[in-house]
């Protein structure tokens, strides 16, 4: 199928941002991942000395691993299984059971043959799709979202210290106390440190402990084994190396709660709400000219308007942030419900995993393309900063109240409130004050552009 006859935009549109998460989250990588779980699994059971299959040679390991590297046309081979059959393989309409038998059929004609009956021994397919989903997960994060989001992140960060110019700032949309671009943008940058640092930490539970939770197939074949043990010992087999590590959950139902996944979802949706935040902040720049956007060779703003350079950038970013969250939202509430033991309501959910990270990872990368063609426009910032002098009335009034002057924010008010007043206003209202030419001489050397208090510190923390 051509990109442009997808029916998504993640798959159409804008497959050029999204083509790495293809490696974590088509049907394909499903199965591999699924492929890898159900070898593992065998691999460990043949490695453990109270388990009656038998100890397998390096090379039988071999064989077993081999069946990782999934093509398309062994994908295909699975879907066969689970749809229409495959040979002598009558149609499953199980996904998981399909692996299996594909996993028999690969492995017919090997040394491994007398051993094939002890592939998915005492599983549930919950088991080997908790497992799978969960490296999907950390793989994802660790190797495409976390990255691109932290190229965002240093970006932003970058901004902060590179521009230390003084800025009017706006509360409820009005002039207020001034502030410098930088400042605003570490706001940014350190509100994304955060949950970064949460989500480099994240564990994400998993389960393998059979139909109910139990361990009821496991322990009448081999009532002797550990098998918490076990379960903790191949699941650490997996977090060789890794940053977003799987933890066994030893409660569960048939399914793995999901509560893990609330949590992972959760802190992914903060993350983005940060950015949507960012994104409108940086579109109200743009739009009032204190940021410019260098316009690119051959691009149009406009189907009418010549002279556009629109923020299309950190509109799309905003607007594939957006829809991220509304995903994860549902996932967040959906998943840790599940009736009784077990239903498969959330079996199609976590299909669409995939989808939710790739509407982020399309807002980081549209962020960090709208952040490659801007620049601050110094002088229409200490334009707009010069035509707002009563910012300066905060500072009056809280040096008068130092000096214990009689009612300083009343007479502040008085001469600012409603009214557009000048620099020469303030110079009349401080000569004419009751305090001593120090302080007067104090207060004559504040202005807007010097009145932003420990602004540039406060970008270093």
């Amino acid at each position: 199928m051509d990109k442009l006859e997808a029916i998504s935009p993640i798959d159409g549109r804008y497959r050029r941002y999204t083509e790495p998460l293809a490696e974590f989250f088509s049907e394909k990588a499903l199965i591999k991942y699924r492929v890898q779980v159900e070898g593992e699994y065998l691999i460990f059971l043949s490695e453990h000395p109270q388990i009656g299959t038998r100890t397998f040679s390096e090379e039988e390991k071999g064989l077993v691993r081999k069946l990782y590297d999934v093509s398309t046309e062994d994908a295909t081979v699975v879907k066969a299984i689970e749809v229409k059959g495959y040979g002598k393989i009558k149609a499953t309409n199980h996904d998981v059971k399909a692996v299996e038998y594909f996993m028999k059929e690969r492995l017919k004609g090997t040394s491994l043959e007398n051993s094939l009956e002890w592939i998915h021994f005492a599983l549930t397919s919950e088991d080997v799709n908790s497992m799978a989903y969960g490296l999907m997960l950390s793989d994802s994060l660790e190797k495409v979202i976390l990255p691109t989001a932290q190229q965002l992140y240093e970006k932003i960060e970058g901004l902060a210290h590179k521009y230390k110019y003084a800025m009017l700032a706006r509360s409820h949309g009005q002039s207020a106390s001034p502030t410098t671009f930088g400042k605003e943008m570490k706001v940014f940058s350190s509100r994304m440190r955060r949950q970064l640092d949460q989500l480099n930490n994240h564990e994400i539970l998993v389960k393998l402990n059979g139909a109910t939770g139990n361990y009821n197939a496991h322990h009448v074949a081999y009532p002797t084994v550990d098998w918490l043990a076990f379960t903790g010992d191949f699941i650490e087999k997996f977090n060789a190396g890794r940053k977003i590590k799987l933890k066994p959950n030893l409660i569960t139902t048939q399914i793995e709660p999901h509560d893990t996944y609330a949590e992972l979802f959760d802190n992914l949706r903060r993350l983005n709400t940060v950015l949507i935040d960012f994104n409108q902040d940086m579109w109200r720049y743009i739009s009032d000219e204190w940021v410019t956007q260098r316009p690119t060779e051959g691009e149009v703003g406009s189907s009418t308007m010549p002279h556009k350079v629109n923020p299309i950038d950190f509109e799309n970013s905003e607007g594939n942030l957006g829809l991220a969250n509304a995903l994860f939202g549902y996932f967040s509430t959906k998943l840790p419900v599940s009736r009784l033991q077990r239903d498969l309501s959330d079996s199609t959910v976590e299909r669409n995993f995939g989808v939710a990270l790739a509407h982020s990872l399309i807002g980081y990368k549209s962020a960090l393309k709208g952040l490659g063609k801007i620049v601050l426009n110094e002088q229409r910032v200490v334009e707009e900063l010069e035509k707002h002098p009563e910012v300066i009335s905060e500072a009056i009034q809280t040096v008068l109240r130092r000096e214990g002057s009689e009612m300083p924010y009343e007479r502040l008010k008085e001469l600012t409130r409603g009214r557009k007043v000048t620099m020469d206003d303030f110079k009349v209202f401080i000569d004419g004050l009751n305090v001593s030419d120090k302080i007067k001489e104090e207060l004559r050397q504040i202005t807007p552009a010097n009145y932003t208090g420990i602004a540039n510190l406060l970008v270093k923390i």
